[in-house]
């Protein structure tokens, strides 16, 4: 009676852990509702952006939401997502944000999407603008552009596309001399190897210092980076001679997130000094989600000591930041700090939505394809 008793126990044990775990169809269809919300919300892409002042729909932060969106349509692929972003693209004709001279990565984000469609139309059209861009800022033989560790996920992930179509090797190089340049000179190198986090700028790096003595390292901040890797390794190949680099600045930076991740699976706006902006949010939260998840799909993460990260993290998106109706809470602001937008809440709008869903979308597209497997 006490081994059937046992047995039985057990056997509910099992089905309890399983109707915990998320599945893949849960996942995609949470990208779908916040994504829907989104589409909904703002029916005509081509509309300007208006927070404090007008802005094109070519800016940085609608540029992220298309990073989400052809992620979403690599694993749900709707011709509305395509007509959507089309129509986007046409409006702005294919040309970065303030046209091709500009050398602002936050200009080039755009770019990312209109190489995605070239890889699948091969229309000459949608990259041409592309490469007037990129050759404009090699020429000017500068490579000191990324002062804000943002920049790194607005535009290396351009350049390592643009020699992933092409096959020229100046794209790729030109990109990690930049890499390099922010990571090791800017300010005295913007990337903490010891701690394997990023300072935002040459603000922020010592003797600056948060309240409780710590560093300030800002969640969505090195969750750009984090983004940047991905895509670029990606883009690169295992064989490539910068992979190998890129490969450990990544693994210290995922031992170094999954430290201080949060119990309830978020992670804080301030990384490592939840005294001074502690709480959830969202943003970079799904951006560590996305690499957490790609690390342990390309075998260079192990799923034994990552992959429960990536569950509560996912967890925590949905349980705790996602609406009924697919709006997304603990969305912070635009900034550059963790200060930047709070309070972060449940409820509160942020000044742009739209790279929020774009973050979550990413989060949940590699997330879906860790559990899918």
């Amino acid at each position: 009676m006490k081994v059937l008793l046992f047995l039985m126990m057990m056997a509910l044990s099992v089905q309890e852990t399983s109707a915990q775990q998320p599945n893949a169809t849960d996942v995609l269809g949470a990208a779908q509702k916040a994504n829907k919300y989104f589409m909904t919300k703002h029916a005509d892409p081509t509309l300007p952006t208006n927070v404090g002042r007008i802005r094109p729909s070519s800016l940085w932060t609608r540029a992220v939401y298309y990073e989400g969106l052809m992620a979403l349509y690599d694993i749900d692929p709707r011709q509305e997502y395509i007509d959507y972003t089309d129509r986007w693209a046409n409006h702005h004709q294919w040309t970065a944000r303030n046209g091709i001279k500009t050398t602002d990565a936050d200009d080039q984000c755009c770019q990312q999407t209109y190489i995605d469609r070239y890889v699948m139309t091969k229309d000459n059209r949608m990259i041409e603008h592309v490469k007037e861009n990129l050759e404009n800022q090699m020429n000017t033989g500068k490579i000191g552009y990324w002062t804000w560790i943002d920049a790194i996920q607005m535009a290396m992930p351009v350049y390592s596309k643009m020699y992933r179509v092409t096959g020229d090797r100046r794209y790729i190089d030109h990109a990690m001399k930049m890499y390099t340049w922010s990571r090791d000179t800017c300010g005295g190198g913007l990337f903490n190897t010891a701690e394997g986090l990023w300072w935002r700028d040459a603000d922020y790096v010592p003797p600056y210092k948060e309240k409780d003595g710590q560093n300030c390292y800002w969640s969505r901040g090195s969750g750009w980076v984090y983004a940047a890797l991905v895509k670029v390794m990606t883009d690169i190949g295992r064989k490539d001679k910068y992979y190998k680099q890129l490969k450990r600045d990544f693994i210290l930076m995922s031992e170094a997130l999954l430290k201080c991740q949060r119990e309830d699976g978020l992670w804080n706006p301030s990384l490592v000094s939840p005294v001074t902006y502690g709480g959830k949010e969202l943003t970079g939260t799904a951006l560590f989600l996305y690499g957490m998840s790609w690390g342990i799909n390309n075998k260079i993460l192990k799923a034994k000591k990552y992959k429960a990260a990536c569950d509560r993290a996912w967890k925590a998106m949905v349980n705790d930041c996602m609406h009924p109706d697919g709006f997304l809470g603990y969305v912070q602001g635009t900034g550059k700090d963790p200060s930047a937008g709070q309070p972060v809440t449940y409820t509160k709008t942020p000044d742009f939505e739209d790279y929020g869903t774009g973050c979550f979308l990413l989060g949940a597209t590699e997330y879906y394809k860790l559990i899918k497997k």
